[in-house]
């Protein structure tokens, strides 16, 4: 499998949701399902099914955390020499041409991405556009709701 590019804000936030599933989620779950095997025959014990079903959920979003973290690259910008291009985990000020408004983007990996909190994806098609791109350069967008340029003000790896 290849490796994920990661932020380390990224890769602290999975190992918390992961120590939250872990030690608290988990034992819980545990909890709930000897209760529920208390109150007799399992077959028709609703308590018993839904407990077993969250069980499910929470081990597998336990074992896809592991793997992420496993195949993580985690990347610092902070070590990042600085090149004057936009790269992984850049933080981008970008002009929308057409609508003449600034953005603020951050480029973040898929786990990390929250559009509105201007944290995108490195695999969206704002990102491919950006990524190898320097200060004034002009980038054209192709996105679901036609294209789009955009204008690079400022870069930074922060």
């Amino acid at each position: 499998m290849n490796k994920i590019p990661m932020t380390i804000r990224g890769s602290e936030k999975l190992n918390t949701e992961l120590k939250h599933l872990k030690n608290v989620i988990r034992p819980k779950i545990i909890h709930s399902i000897s209760e529920a095997r208390k109150h007799g025959d399992l077959k028709e014990n609703a308590e018993y099914h839904a407990a077993r079903e969250e069980q499910a959920f929470c081990e597998k979003r336990i074992q896809e955390i592991e793997s992420k973290l496993y195949y993580a690259q985690i990347i610092d910008i902070k070590n990042v020499v600085f090149n004057g291009k936009v790269v992984f985990g850049s933080t981008v000020s970008v002009l929308h041409i057409q609508k003449n408004k600034n953005f603020v983007f951050c480029i973040v990996g898929d786990d990390e991405a929250d559009f509105k909190n201007g944290l995108i994806s490195v695999n969206s098609p704002i990102a491919r556009s950006l990524i190898g791109k320097k200060i004034l350069d002009v980038v054209v967008v192709d996105t679901p709701s036609g294209v789009v340029k955009y204008k690079i003000l400022s870069i930074k790896y922060i």
